[in-house]
């Protein structure tokens, strides 16, 4: 996250007032044996597009987005397991394979033959594994910052001895297992949480974020709703080589958003965007790792031609 770099709210432009927005309907469905909730934008008629949110986030921080989609598409936007509004996952298996599997479920059960997906860092992991794996399921495919570490990370990680890291992974779990949910006197002081996070947000979106962000607990405190055990992410991924050629049966067209503000590499410098049968790739001047937020209009500009090419 991105926190050296202050904005003054003037400085961005202006976003849908909150209040013009008319909200999405709430609906729910089960993967795994877990209720997973996704908020649906309307428009049936129209061509699916599938709205999917990082690690820690939530469905409703596309608000804008879809406010700005809705009108030519039916956009759909799914809260992860463990995030949101979907349940948590009893035993806090929060593994790669098992996000893509209710991905794959969810639009099983949507019964449609392709989707349009637009997905920020952890989704994107997830939609271009199953683009990979479902080629004829995907129309068209964007990740923000959304393959993952970085391959210089991915190698020096590969370094450590296996015993090592299975040690370093129940550590993790043990730790996630005791911590407890932090706790705000007031969703104002979750608010300002979420401002010091992300200092590229303007005080519009931040306060939209807390507010589909944070529950009420009993004592009347405020909670982020994200599992806790998210924070303990498996080490135990598939091999590099089996993740590019996933990446390289993809045969739709892929646009890859990377903030050049951020800790994530561009694909396009390291390779990755080579990986691709038919990618292309556009870096985000002042913008961190969430530019669709950092830089909307222009990321909204950019996503408009990319689906009417």
């Amino acid at each position: 996250m991105i926190g050296a770099h202050n904005r003054d709210d003037g400085d961005l432009p202006a976003l849908t007032p909150l209040a013009e927005i008319t909200g999405p309907v709430s609906h729910s469905f089960i993967s795994q044996r877990l209720r997973l909730h996704y908020v649906d934008w309307g428009n049936q008629d129209a061509p699916i597009l599938l709205l999917v949110h990082g690690g820690r986030d939530h469905c409703r921080s596309w608000d804008w987005v879809a406010q700005e989609l809705r009108h030519d598409w039916h956009v759909i936007a799914p809260d992860l397991r463990g995030h949101g509004d979907s349940q948590w996952s009893p035993e806090g298996n929060y593994e790669t394979r098992s996000f893509i599997y209710d991905l794959a479920q969810l639009i099983h059960q949507l019964n449609v033959e392709q989707v349009v997906i637009v997905a920020h860092s952890l989704g994107g992991i997830i939609s271009t594994r199953f683009a990979g794996l479902f080629p004829e399921k995907v129309s068209k495919l964007v990740s923000i910052e959304g393959l993952g570490l970085p391959p210089e990370t991915v190698t020096q990680r590969q370094l450590i001895p296996v015993a090592d890291r299975w040690r370093e992974w129940i550590d993790r779990k043990r730790a996630a297992a005791s911590r407890q949910p932090r706790r705000y006197p007031t969703l104002e002081s979750a608010f300002a949480r979420m401002k010091e996070e992300n200092a590229y947000l303007n005080d519009q979106q931040a306060r939209h974020l807390t507010i589909h962000g944070a529950s009420r607990n009993e004592d009347g405190t405020w909670s982020w709703k994200f599992d806790n055990y998210l924070h303990a992410w498996t080490f135990d991924d598939v091999a590099q080589d089996e993740i590019d050629s996933l990446w390289s049966s993809i045969c739709c067209p892929t646009l890859l958003l990377c903030g050049n503000d951020s800790e994530a590499s561009n694909p396009r410098l390291d390779g990755r965007a080579s990986r691709f049968r038919n990618a292309r790739v556009l870096d985000f001047d002042d913008a961190g790792h969430w530019l669709h937020h950092d830089q909307f209009q222009r990321f909204i500009t950019e996503l408009k031609a990319f689906l009417a090419e």
